[in-house]
C-alpha cells in the first residue's frame, strides 16, 4: 500500500495538523484481493464501537423489554442496528479522508464553535453511559465472585483507571475487546439455546408496536443500539489504522457490518431470553436480585454464570471504551489534542470514571431504573451529533468520491428523524 507524506493521527498519538497538504489516496475498491487473514486485520473500530454499545444500559433495557413486553420490541433492535450500520459507514468514510481527527476537521469546515460542542455533547452522553458501566460492573463482579456489588463497583472502577493510565493503550484495548464480544456472543447464545424461546412470536414482534407504558424504554432501547457518539468514535480507531481510500469497500464486509450487527443480534437474544423466563412468570427485571436470575429458572447456578459472565464482559468493555471515546474527544474539542495520553484527557477520563461511582453510591435502591433514565438521556444529545456527521458526510471538497450517496442520505434522514422523535417524546413524558 502506498504511503502519502503526511503524519498519521490515531486516538493514542494525535496531532492537530498535518506536516504536508493532504492527498487524495486511489479511489475506493482498486486494492489488491485480500486472503483472509487480510479480512481479519481490518477488524477493530467498528468491534470497539459495538464493544462500548453493548454495556450493562444495552443489556439491562434488553431485559427489562422482554420480561415487561415479551417479544414485542425485538423490532427496535433491528431498525437501530441499521440505522447505526449507516452512520457508522459514514464515520468510516470520514476518518479516511480527514487530514486530522474528525472533530478537528468539523471546527475546520463548520467553525470552532460548532466542534466543541460536538465535544462536549459527547463528554455528556459518556456521562451517561458511565452510570450504566458502574452499575453492571459491580453486579456481574459480585455473582461471579461474591460480595457486595458495590465494593466490586469500586474495585472495577480503579481497574479500569489503571489500565487507561498507560500510553498508547488503543491497540491493547481494541484486541481484548475483540475477544470480550466473541465470548459474550458464545455466552449468550448457549443462554438463547437453554431457554427456547418462541421463534414465532419473537418474527412477530419484528412489526412495529408500541405497547402501553414502553414509550420511555423504547427511547432508552434507541439510546442505546442507536449509539450516534460511539459511530461518531469510529473514525478515530480507522485513523489509528491508517486506513485509505482503497480499504473501504474492504472494512465495510470485514469490520462495519459484523462489527455493528454482533452487538445488535446478542441484544436481541438477550430479550428472547428475557421473554421466555421472566415472560412466563410475569415478573419484572427491575431490581438487583431479578436481573441476576435472568437465566437461572432453566439452567441453575449455570445460568447465572453465563449471565454474570456477560454481564461482566459488558460492563468492562463499555467502561474502557467509554471513558477513553469521552476524554479523546472532549481534549480534542478543547483544542489539547486528540490523544487519549495528553493530561486533557486524562482528566477527562477521570472524571467519567468518577461519575458513574458516584452517582452508583448515591442511588442504590433502585439502580436497574437509574440505568434505564441514564440511557434515555442521551437522546437528547444524539440529534447534534447526527447531523454533524451527515452534514460533514456530504461535503464534496472534503469526500471527494466517498461523499454520501442519496440512499445513504435517505437512512440518514431516518436515522435523525427517528432520533429526534426520540428526544421529544422524552421531553414530553419527562414534562408530564
Amino acid at each position: 500500500m502506498r504511503e502519502h507524506n503526511r503524519t498519521i493521527i490515531h486516538p493514542g498519538q494525535m496531532e492537530q495538523q498535518m506536516t504536508a497538504p493532504h492527498v487524495h489516496p486511489a479511489p475506493a475498491g482498486t486494492g489488491k484481493r485480500r486472503t483472509f487473514l487480510g479480512y481479519l486485520a481490518l477488524m477493530g473500530p467498528a468491534f470497539v464501537v459495538g464493544a462500548w454499545q453493548f454495556g450493562p444500559g444495552n443489556l439491562t433495557t434488553a431485559v427489562q423489554a422482554g420480561s415487561r413486553f415479551d417479544y414485542s420490541l425485538v423490532w427496535v433492535i433491528a431498525v437501530s442496528t441499521i440505522l447505526m450500520i449507516f452512520f457508522t459507514d459514514m464515520s468510516v468514510r470520514l476518518g479516511i479522508v480527514t487530514p486530522t481527527s474528525l472533530i478537528t476537521s468539523i471546527k475546520e469546515h463548520l467553525g470552532k464553535p460548532v466542534g466543541i460542542l460536538a465535544g462536549f455533547g459527547v463528554f455528556g452522553i459518556t456521562l451517561m453511559f458511565s452510570v450504566g458501566n458502574a452499575v453492571g460492573s459491580g453486579l456481574g463482579l459480585s455473582l461471579v465472585f461474591g460480595g457486595s456489588p458495590v465494593v466490586w463497583t469500586v474495585v472495577c472502577t480503579a481497574a479500569v483507571g489503571f489500565v487507561l493510565a498507560f500510553r498508547n493503550v488503543y491497540g491493547i484495548v481494541e484486541k481484548v475487546l475483540l475477544v470480550i464480544v466473541v465470548l459474550m456472543g458464545i455466552a449468550f447464545i448457549a443462554s438463547t439455546i437453554v431457554a427456547q424461546p418462541d421463534w414465532y412470536r419473537t418474527m412477530a414482534g419484528m412489526a412495529p408496536s408500541l405497547p402501553p407504558g414502553s414509550e420511555i424504554l423504547i427511547v432508552a432501547l434507541v439510546g442505546t443500539n442507536f449509539s450516534i457518539n460511539a459511530a461518531f468514535y469510529t473514525s478515530y480507531g480507522i485513523k489509528a489504522h491508517r486506513r485509505t481510500r482503497a480499504d473501504y469497500r474492504d472494512i465495510t464486509l470485514a469490520d462495519t457490518i459484523p462489527g455493528i450487527i454482533a452487538p445488535g443480534i446478542m441484544t436481541t437474544l438477550v430479550i428472547l431470553v428475557a421473554a421466555s423466563v421472566l415472560g412466563k412468570t410475569g415478573a419484572e427485571a427491575g431490581t438487583i436480585n431479578a436481573l441476576a436470575s435472568v437465566f437461572a429458572p432453566l439452567a441453575g447456578p449455570v445460568g447465572s454464570m453465563l449471565f454474570a459472565l456477560g454481564l461482566s464482559g459488558a460492563a468492562f468493555s463499555s467502561m474502557i471504551a467509554n471513558a477513553t471515546a469521552g476524554g479523546t474527544m472532549l481534549s480534542d474539542a478543547m483544542g489539547r489534542g486528540a490523544n487519549a495520553g495528553s493530561p486533557a484527557a486524562r482528566i477527562v477520563t477521570g472524571m467519567i470514571l468518577a461519575f458513574g461511582l458516584i452517582i452508583t453510591l448515591s442511588f442504590q435502591s433502585s439502580p436497574v431504573g437509574l440505568i434505564v433514565i441514564a440511557q434515555s438521556l442521551t437522546v437528547l444529545i444524539a440529534p447534534l451529533l447526527g447531523v454533524l456527521i451527515l452534514v460533514m458526510a456530504n461535503r464534496s471538497s472534503l469526500m471527494g468520491e466517498l461523499r454520501n450517496r442519496w440512499w445513504q442520505n435517505l437512512f440518514g434522514a431516518i436515522g435523525l428523524i427517528a432520533i429526534v422523535a426520540s428526544s421529544i417524546r422524552l421531553i414530553t413524558l419527562l414534562i408530564g
